[in-house]
């Protein structure tokens, strides 16, 4: 044993190791932690964590002290590799081998967290050159030491591309053209211990996960690897029935990869062909497994198969029937889709989306023929999935695993019907159960399969539509639950049918209310009404007291809340179809139920044990006042803001209550890109309150605080009453209303002033909250909504915006926002300083342009360098490369402004970046550099930034 061969000083050795591990709690007796434990990066300060995890495996007292220091190390070089001097690499190298050949028969899930760490750091290490070789030379010759060198080999391809380790593009080529080298030195390696090993179990699995690792890869040479023993014997422990589950699923995954690293199958020929060939041989060796009862080894098989097609899509719609597009491929999906367990032909769903998607781009009648009858019988095969037990009871549950594969049948059906033909598919599905009398598990599937077409068939002169909407509203009471069940989906679907046969619409609404009347059904039911209110809003007004009957006894029926909430979106879709002088009275009492409740809450007391969250009557406000849209022409009142005031009170009070209750004044904002759009809700704010108040500002009021209008009385008490709660409680929501305020009266000469005071007094709270500790990790949304009504500023008044002292603090902490890896908060920040930089560049013909150009001019000289360093760093060090287009944008507009100016800023940037990792090798080179900046400054249009970007980038990831 080496002793502490970190190099890294220290003493007190063994003891301190031992009371590490007593402080942690470590015993003996104890079992391996199952996942990666991150207290390890915190229990030790940097230097220290190195040495007393090598300190721990040199003293090997006990599995789980060895385990805790072998992942701790693994972390350590994953993500703190910087923090060790170069000359400390080699010693830890030999320290890290050393512990694996003396920990080898310890423990397993040991050995991998070493082999990890060693593959990490051959990563890392430029000057270990040839580290295969070297691995090889070292342990090839020792039997005992071939588990542990194998375990190397197989986790150091997998490692290359691990986003754990920024080794950057020009490390990485370069480790693939080591590894491409020695490749063929690890296939020997292979071979001599497949002679060595023999029928060996343990080591056989090892090989073959070996040689996946390196087929994933992609370095292996096709026409070595088509002649190899290695191929053949894959084969052969797949066709034989005795092979063990745990090598029967290794060799598969080994195939799997094999078929996957040939996906460009002409330069991989000699491969393909063996491979192509090899998979054949296997449908015995599946229906020996298929009599045996062994699933595990069935879905490794079809597993396979898939891979094979997916492999040769192409092949298989260019050229079917003929060479490598052979069509037994699709017949071997087939054969597995017949298996009785569905989780087998769940594994196919892939390649069918694909082959669907092919079949699409390609549009041509003789192939799509070809294909028709496989498609077919998919189809078939697949409504045999979908049927439930003969002995079930009840409605078909739609959450459990069965039922979410039935969705995915859904989903796949509507992907492939072009095919097949909707009209075609679905009359004959109807004529299975008119002309026989299936078994009712057979009824419930084919009518499951017809609601998840019956929205593409053709409306026009069908007669099969109609027949089978008048079939499906007789259906006795007394058919099985599941199937009414299904009926009633089957009729939401086909809403438009009822729309273009409205006879039908009563005899529709009679049977979904005798569901809604039925617990277990409920639920379907409304959603079906929902879908009638929807599509059928014209001929549903005749029906709306009924609909305001149901509204009234929402809670009489046993639905689920979204199901409530969908009852009251269709209520106010055909509400808002009514007269408009009636409006406003149905409104009223379409909201009198749910303003009752809050009314209800808010005289309770705290402390009488009853429940007093308004989240329930709130959201359905909120559904109600989002969804009721007539159409309003300019002059008139808009009927919703008479029930506005009316409920204003009652809304102001219950969000003074609840004020410090994240959860139920954050009821969820939509993010659409209108103005008052709001869409799908998000956790953290109160959709009512921006509804209500998109419908004050969408009414053609005049200004909010123009004495006089009706409105005017809700809105002036709200917006300090939205100051006043946000400085006691940063719920972001306001941020957002702030925002709506901003857009709708920013470009009102007599608002401007108010709405910046607005902006200055919610920036004082923000930017106290974003100064804590992670601030801006910690609370994304705060960052969205911020920078959000900042936007709205620069869109609608940004000389107030750039003239005013809150500006330059706004734009320093959006420079700090621009690392946050949050999708929507990103966005905000960076079209947040992309339409500020705008703004001086938009000759609007206004008057106010040379001010504006002006105020950016000054912005950018006192903050532009830093933004273009930020900028730079962020995209090489912080952000995913999704965020780079937005990245472009901003470096487009700055470029626009001054292009001289931004190349010097440019310039002073790149100097600043790495040009070297940790580990000694080459980051960025200087003609690397050099190209880039010239592709930047040189670019005519903005995709061209965002291009280099994207391969600049690549450098350092």
């Amino acid at each position: 044993m080496q002793g502490s061969g970190l190099g890294l000083g220290g003493s007190g050795g063994s003891d301190l190791a031992l009371g590490a591990q007593v402080w942690l709690g470590f015993g003996s007796g104890g079992s391996v932690p199952p996942q990666p434990c991150p207290l390890s990066t915190l229990v030790f300060p940097q230097v220290h964590a190195w040495e007393i995890s090598d300190q721990l495996l040199q003293i090997h007292q006990d599995v789980e002290s060895c385990y805790f220091a072998a992942q701790t190390m693994k972390m350590k070089i994953q993500t703190s590799f910087y923090e060790l001097p170069t000359d400390s690499h080699a010693s830890l190298r030999d320290s890290l081998l050393s512990h694996i050949q003396n920990l080898k028969d310890l423990s397993p899930v040991i050995v991998t967290q070493l082999a990890l760490a060693i593959a990490d750091l051959a990563l890392q290490m430029a000057s270990w050159k040839g580290c295969v070789q070297t691995l090889v030379e070292k342990y090839s010759t020792d039997v005992t030491s071939l588990p542990f060198l194998l375990e190397i080999l197989t986790v150091l391809p997998e490692e290359v591309h691990s986003r754990s380790l920024r080794i950057g593009a020009n490390r990485r080529t370069e480790i693939i053209e080591d590894l491409a080298y020695y490749s063929s030195t690890v296939v020997s390696l292979l071979v001599t211990c497949v002679e060595k090993a023999g029928n060996e179990e343990k080591m056989l699995i090892k090989i073959f996960r070996c040689l996946g690792s390196w087929f994933n890869l992609g370095v292996l040479d096709s026409t070595f690897m088509a002649n190899s023993k290695l191929l053949s014997l894959l084969f052969e422990v797949l066709q034989q029935d005795k092979t063990s589950s745990n090598l029967h699923e290794a060799a598969s995954d080994c195939v799997c990869s094999a078929l996957y690293a040939i996906e460009n199958v002409e330069t991989n020929l000699p491969l393909a062909l063996q491979l192509f060939q090899g998979v054949l041989t296997l449908e015995s060796a599946y229906h020996m497994a298929v009599a045996r009862e062994d699933l595990d080894k069935v879905l490794n098989y079809c597993r396979v198969f898939t891979e094979l097609c997916e492999t040769f899509l192409d092949k298989i719609v260019c050229t079917p029937g003929q060479g490598l597009g052979d069509l037994r491929t699709l017949e071997l999906l087939l054969i597995c889709a017949g298996h009785p367990q569905y989780e087998v032909v769940e594994i196919s769903f892939n390649f069918w989306y694909r082959l669907g998607e092919h079949l699409y781009k390609t549009d041509d009648a003789v192939i799509h023929s070809i294909f028709k009858a496989y498609i077919q019988r998919l189809l078939h095969a697949l409504a045999r999935h979908c049927q439930l037990d003969s002995d079930h009871e009840g409605v078909p549950e739609e959450t459990d695993d069965f039922g979410e594969f039935r969705m995915r049948v859904s989903d796949l059906v509507k992907d492939l019907i072009f095919l097949v033909g909707s009209v075609e598919c679905f009359a004959q599905l109807y004529a299975t159960l008119k002309d026989g009398n299936p078994p009712w598990e057979v009824t419930e599937a084919v009518l499951f399969i017809m609601a998840s077409i019956a929205k593409s068939v053709d409306q026009e002169n069908n007669p099969t539509l109609v027949e089978v909407l008048e079939g499906v509203v007789r259906l006795p009471e007394s058919v099985h639950t599941a199937v009414r069940y299904t009926s009633i989906e089957l009729v939401g679907e086909m809403s438009e049918v009822v729309d273009r046969n409205p006879q039908f619409l009563d005899p529709v609404l009679g049977y979904l209310m005798k569901g809604l009347c039925d617990r277990r059904l409920a639920s379907a039911a409304a959603k079906a009404i929902h879908n009638i209110c929807s599509v059928c809003r014209d001929h549903m007004a005749q029906h709306f007291s009924g609909l305001l009957e149901i509204a009234r006894a929402l809670d009489s029926f046993a639905l689920s809340p979204e199901a409530a909430v969908g009852l009251l979106k269709g209520t106010a879709l055909v509400l808002a179809r009514l007269p408009l002088d009636k409006i406003s009275e149905c409104l009223s009492e379409l909201c009198a139920v749910q303003v009752l409740a809050l009314k209800k809450l808010l005289s309770q007391e705290p402390s009488n044990g009853l429940s007093s969250d308004p989240t329930v009557p709130l959201d359905r406000l909120a559904v109600i006042f989002r969804h009721t849209n007539p159409i309003v022409e300019n002059g008139q009142v808009h009927p919703c803001q008479k029930v506005i005031q009316e409920i204003w009170p009652v809304l102001s009070e219950t969000l003074n209550k609840h004020s410090a209750d994240n959860r139920i004044v954050g009821r969820g904002f939509g993010r659409g890109g209108g103005c008052w759009e709001v869409v799908e809700p998000r956790v953290s704010v109160h959709v009512c309150l921006s509804v209500c108040l998109s419908v004050w500002l969408g009414a053609g009021t005049g200004g909010l605080w123009a004495q006089g209008t009706p409105s005017s009385a809700c809105a002036a008490s709200l917006c300090p009453q939205m100051v006043n709660v946000y400085r006691e409680h940063q719920h972001s929501c306001f941020l957002y209303l702030g925002s709506i305020l901003v857009d709708e009266y920013g470009m009102e000469e007599g608002c401007r002033q108010g709405l910046l005071d607005m902006l200055q007094a919610l920036c004082i709270p923000t930017f106290q909250l974003l100064e804590q500790p992670s601030g801006l990790q910690n609370h994304p949304d705060t960052v969205d909504d911020l920078f959000r009504l900042a936007a709205r500023f620069i869109q609608r008044s940004p000389v107030t915006l750039l003239r005013s002292q809150v500006m330059i603090p706004i734009l320093q902490w959006a420079i700090a926002a621009t690392t946050l890896d949050h999708r929507d908060a990103n966005c905000s920040v960076m079209k947040f300083l992309r339409d500020l930089i705008h703004t001086g560049l938009a000759n609007d013909h206004e008057e106010d342009f040379e001010v504006r150009k002006e105020l950016i001019n000054q912005v950018m000289t006192q903050l532009g360098q830093q933004l273009v360093n930020q900028l730079l760093q962020t995209c090489c060090f912080c952000l995913p490369p999704y965020t780079l287009p937005d990245v472009a944008e901003v470096l487009w507009e700055i470029m626009q402004i001054d292009r001289p100016t931004f190349c010097r800023w440019l310039e002073s940037s790149l100097k600043g970046l790495p040009k070297e990792t940790t580990g000694g090798a080459i980051q960025v080179t200087h003609k690397q550099l050099t190209d880039f900046h010239k592709q930047v400054t040189s670019a005519e249009e903005c995709k061209q930034v965002c291009w280099a970007l994207r391969d600049f980038t690549r450098l350092f990831r």
